[in-house]
């Protein structure tokens, strides 16, 4: 199955064409093992649908959901403009892309964050979305872990999130993570909705 049909739904929930191009560009940018590691080799910080076969896609997938939902309520949608919640979309599609580095690495680099980062600078060029909205796609990314800003060793290595972006996109891959929070997936790795 060709990416762009992996994230059909997705990219059909991104409204601006500009944006959405971006992403279909990003999108082809994506190693391969993204699309068939878990998210999690001990399934310790993340729900069963998230472990095994695809289980970062759905990881990922999840997260993006969790967006979609919050941002079309208006209490928090209102917040943001359509472009940024377009970006925002599109940041919780690559925030775990380069979860085990550039090449496949072994282990889940703490690093990640920085190395999506990273990547989409260096395509800076091929993209069309303003420098205000890469910033906040960039910026986003790279605080998507919240509070866990430490490496296995105590080293400082990623920034807190402080902005309502930065905020929204933690909160979703940390809603996506908690076991409590269950969304049901069909064969081919689509959220189902009932």
């Amino acid at each position: 199955m060709k990416r762009e049909e992996i994230f059909k739904e997705e990219l059909s929930d991104i409204k601006n064409e500009t944006i959405k191009e971006d992403a279909r560009y990003l999108i082809s940018l994506l190693p391969e093992y993204f699309f068939h590691e878990p998210a999690s080799s001990t399934g310790k910080y993340h729900p069963k649908y998230s472990l095994g076969e695809g289980g970062l896609l759905r990881h990922t997938k999840a997260a993006f959901r969790f967006a979609k939902e919050i941002l079309e309520d208006p209490s928090f949608g209102n917040q943001y403009t359509a472009d940024e919640k377009d970006v925002l979309l599109l940041t919780l599609l690559m925030h775990d892309g380069f979860k085990k580095g550039k090449l496949e690495e072994r282990y889940t680099r703490f690093d990640h964050p920085l190395i999506v980062a990273e990547v989409i600078r260096e395509h800076r060029k091929e993209l069309k979305m303003s420098d205000e909205l890469l910033e906040i796609l960039i910026s986003s990314i790279k605080t998507h872990m919240g509070p866990w800003t430490t490496d296995y060793f105590g080293n400082e290595v990623l920034e807190k999130p402080t902005s309502k972006y930065q905020l929204l996109v933690h909160l979703c891959d940390y809603l996506a993570s908690r076991k409590c929070f269950i969304l049901n997936f069909d064969k081919e790795n689509k959220v189902v909705v009932e």
